[in-house]
């Protein structure tokens, strides 16, 4: 999810932590976890760092090996064993560590549920894994732990004791119940949008907006990708693309010519529709490679864009999104 929802999910785990008796008896140890769960709740997204080495470099690596099996259990000793020095409570270092394991894994479970995808079992598979039933940003989830904290500053202020984790326990229970329920939504979808195009065995994304029933959709199918909408409920389809064979294309000469640019490279680390075409221009050929999975105004803002020349020299590569921040989807 977005670096902001992480972040204050960070701070309502560490409003759950008051449920410990010793947490609310304790400053230095409810400081301590506070800080955990804070850097816990964003730690695996330091891998933002990889922009600098490019934005190629970046695709590999977001939500990669940070995201990943050790990491689950490394980013919580990297935190807690300072931070135990720090707020000087070595004695509840365990209880410091499980608070922050529990923000680390509370961050990568979230970003398992959005479109993006992520590598959360490397090293035993680096396969992408999403569920398509989360947005980047969920207003609701943010409204209902912002309102759980608004609650802990003013209303419990300098006190509220256990009450204050039981009521961040109910919060909790809201967002896995919500949680829950928009899985059973994206599941009635799923075979709603085959049923309506006749596709049984067709593989089907979806894209959750930020309302509750507008949801978009990609279903490939034997001849094609077909892109639409869900909206209350009723499929409407906004666009067909003829299926490229990429085994068949990619020997053409001037798709081959473009698999060695680093960016290619990365995006086919990525991508999972792949849709791949190209044009001829003046001054020679423009290769375009396409995610089909993340489509807006009938355009497919996610890919590279290859230049070549007369001799199929590469010209430049640029990889990236075509679209506003501000713009679905929101993955």
């Amino acid at each position: 999810m977005d670096t902001g929802s992480h972040l204050l999910f960070g701070v309502t785990l560490a409003g759950l932590a008051c449920l410990e008796p010793t947490v609310v008896q304790e400053p230095a140890l409810a400081h301590a976890i506070l800080a955990g769960t804070l850097i816990g709740s964003h730690a695996p997204d330091f891998d933002t760092l990889a922009r600098f080495r490019g934005y190629a470099n970046y695709v590999r690596v977001h939500r990669g090996i940070t995201h990943s099996i050790p990491a689950l259990f490394i980013w919580p000793l990297v935190l807690s064993l300072p931070l135990a020095a720090m707020f000087g409570v070595w004695d509840h270092l365990i209880s410091l560590y499980l608070w922050t394991f529990a923000a680390v894994v509370f961050h990568v479970f979230l970003d398992l549920f959005n479109v993006y995808g992520v590598q959360c079992f490397r090293p035993f598979s680096p396969k992408w894994f999403h569920l398509d039933t989360l947005c980047l940003y969920e207003p609701f989830l943010f409204g209902l732990h912002t309102l759980g904290v608004l609650v802990w500053l003013f209303v419990w202020q300098g006190g509220g004791g256990s009450h204050i984790g039981e009521m961040f326990a109910l919060i909790y229970g809201a967002t896995f119940f919500y949680i829950a329920i928009r899985s059973s939504q994206r599941n009635q979808y799923v075979k709603l949008v085959k049923q309506e195009l006749q596709i049984e065995d067709g593989i089907c994304h979806l894209i959750p907006g930020l309302s509750w029933f507008h949801w978009q959709f990609v279903l490939e199918g034997d001849k094609g990708f077909y892109l639409g909408d869900i909206r209350n409920g009723r499929v409407l389809i906004q666009e067909e693309y003829a299926k490229t064979d990429y085994n068949k294309n990619g020997t053409h000469p001037i798709v081959q010519a473009t698999l060695g640019t680093d960016g290619v490279r990365a995006f086919l680390h990525f991508a999972q529709r792949i849709h791949v075409c190209w044009k001829e221009k003046n001054d020679g050929y423009e290769v375009q490679w396409r995610d089909v999975r993340f489509w807006h105004k009938r355009k497919l803002p996610f890919g590279v864009n290859v230049l070549l020349d007369r001799d199929m020299n590469v010209v430049s590569a640029t990889l990236g999104w075509d679209k506003k921040a501000w713009d679905p989807p929101y993955v």
